[in-house]
C-alpha cells in the first residue's frame, strides 16, 4: 500500500478573515488544505473553494474579477424580474423548492430579492484553539415564501472537507410547505478525460433512475455503471432529476474531484417528481431561450443540486439538511462517497488481498480492522499513514478465517470504508 502526499500542508489552526471588496465584503476561511471565500451580501453564497491553488467553483467573470470585486458595484443588492435579469454570481447557495411561477406554493426565482440576491447577516466564530471555524449566514425574512434561511459552514483544522448545515424556519403566520435545495455551480468543460463529469450513487428504492425536468436545448445524457450513474461532460442546456439518489453526488473536472454527501429520507415526499438530487447543465448560446424566461447562458456551467424532503412547517417550525463537501484530486470515476472518504476504485477482497483507492478527508495512521459478526475486532493490521486529500492505494494481503464477517479501512478514528464478507 502507498499514499501520495498532498501538495499543501495543513495548518495547525483555522483562520477566518473579513476583507473589503468593491461592492461587498468577503470572509476568507483557511486551514492550509482548503480555502473558502464567502460573500454574505451576494445571497449568502460560498463563492470560492480552493485546494492546491485550484478553484472548484464557477463564478461569473462578467460580474466578478479574479479577487471577487464586483465589476459594477451597483449590481450588488436585491433585484427581481425575469430570468434574463438574474445576476448569477455563481458559487454555492441555498434556495427553497419547488421552483415555479404558477402560484404561491412555488418559488418564483431566480432572480429573487431576498433569498437569492439579498444580503445575509454573517457571524464568524473561530474556536479559541483554532481547531475549527463556523460561519453562519442568515437571510432576511422572505414574505413570499414565509421563510428565513440559514447556512452554516464549518471548516476544521487538518481536513479537506467542510460541513454545510442548511435550515429554513417559517417566520410567517401561515402554514407553508417547502423543501431545502442546495445548488452548487461548478465550471463546465468539454470532456478531456474519461471519468470527467458528474457521478451519482443510487439506492434500491424502486424509483426511476432519472426524470426529465427542464429541456432548454435538450436532455443531459446519463450513462449507467451498475448502481452508479454518470452524466458526462457535454454541451446541453437542461436539467435532469434523480429520484433514486442514494445521498451523494460528485463532479470530476480539471480542478479535481468535488463531492457532496447528504442524507435522504426514504419515507418522505420530494419535489420535482421525487428528485433527491438534480443536475443542470448549460453552455454558451448565441440567442436567449424564450421558453426559459429569456435565459441566455454565456458560460459552461454544471450545477450539482441536493434536495431535502418536502416539509409542512407551522409558524415557528424549522427544517434542516446536513451535508459534507470534500475537495480532492482528479482520479477519474467516483464509485462511492462515505462520511470520511470517497472511493475511486471500490474496496474489494479477492485472492487474499484487499484492494481499492480512496481519498480520505483527514490524516492519521491507516489500519485494516478484521471483525467478526458481532463487530468485535479480531485483528488490527497497520498499513501506513494516510494524508488528507491524498490518494490511499490499498494493496494488502490479509488473513481471513471463518469467523471474519467485516473488514474496515480506517484512518485514525475515521472509518473510510467497510466491506461485509458474510451475511
Amino acid at each position: 500500500m502507498s499514499s501520495t502526499p498532498a501538495h499543501r500542508e495543513p495548518q495547525s489552526r483555522v483562520s477566518a478573515v473579513r476583507r473589503a471588496r468593491a461592492g461587498h465584503e468577503i470572509v476568507e476561511v483557511d486551514n492550509g488544505l482548503v480555502r473558502l471565500v464567502i460573500a454574505p451580501a451576494l445571497g449568502g453564497r460560498l463563492l470560492s473553494a480552493v485546494r492546491d491553488g485550484r478553484e472548484f467553483l464557477h463564478r461569473n467573470p462578467d460580474l466578478l474579477d479574479d479577487v471577487l470585486n464586483a465589476r459594477d458595484p451597483r449590481a450588488v443588492g436585491p433585484h427581481d424580474g425575469p430570468m434574463s435579469a438574474w445576476h448569477n454570481w455563481g458559487g454555492d447557495k441555498t434556495w427553497p423548492a419547488p421552483q415555479g411561477w404558477s402560484g404561491p406554493e412555488e418559488w418564483a426565482g431566480p432572480p429573487d430579492p431576498v433569498l437569492d440576491s439579498g444580503a445575509y447577516t454573517c457571524d464568524v466564530d473561530v474556536a479559541d484553539d483554532g481547531s475549527r471555524a463556523d460561519i453562519t449566514l442568515t437571510s432576511a425574512d422572505d414574505p413570499r415564501t414565509g421563510l428565513r434561511l440559514t447556512r452554516r459552514i464549518t471548516l476544521a483544522a487538518g481536513r479537506s472537507d467542510f460541513a454545510l448545515r442548511l435550515s429554513a424556519r417559517n417566520v410567517s403566520a401561515r402554514h407553508v410547505r417547502w423543501a431545502l435545495w442546495n445548488v452548487t455551480q461548478l465550471p463546465g468543460y468539454p470532456a478531456e478525460r474519461p471519468g470527467d463529469g458528474v457521478w451519482l450513487g443510487t439506492a434500491g428504492s424502486g424509483a426511476p433512475d432519472t426524470v426529465d425536468l427542464v429541456a432548454g436545448t435538450g436532455r443531459p445524457r446519463v450513462e449507467h455503471h451498475g448502481d452508479v450513474l454518470h452524466v458526462p461532460a457535454q454541451d446541453v442546456v437542461g436539467k435532469i432529476g434523480f429520484p433514486h439518489a442514494a445521498g451523494w453526488i460528485a463532479h470530476v473536472g480539471p480542478a479535481g474531484t468535488w463531492t457532496y454527501r447528504f442524507p435522504v429520507d426514504t419515507t418522505a415526499p420530494y419535489t420535482d417528481d421525487g428528485s433527491r438530487a438534480e443536475v443542470w447543465m448549460e453552455h454558451p448560446l448565441d440567442a436567449p431561450l424564450d421558453h426559459l424566461g429569456g435565459l441566455r447562458p454565456r458560460h459552461r456551467v454544471v450545477e450539482c443540486e441536493a434536495l431535502g424532503p418536502y416539509r409542512e412547517l407551522a409558524p415557528g417550525d424549522a427544517t434542516a439538511l446536513d451535508g459534507t463537501v470534500s475537495l480532492g484530486p482528479r482520479l477519474g470515476p467516483v464509485s462511492s462517497v462515505g462520511a470520511h472518504a470517497w472511493w475511486s476504485e471500490p474496496l474489494t477482497y479477492a485472492g487474499g488481498k484487499v484492494t481499492g483507492v480512496c481519498v480520505p478527508s483527514g490524516s492519521g495512521p491507516a489500519a485494516l480492522l478484521v471483525r467478526d459478526a458481532a463487530g468485535r475486532v479480531l485483528r488490527r493490521q497497520m498499513l501506513d499513514t494516510c494524508e488528507a486529500s491524498a490518494p490511499l492505494v490499498l494493496d494488502a494481503r490479509v488473513r481471513i478465517d471463518p469467523s471474519t464477517a467485516l473488514l474496515d479501512v480506517c484512518c485514525g478514528e475515521d472509518v473510510l470504508g467497510s466491506l461485509r464478507l458474510t451475511g
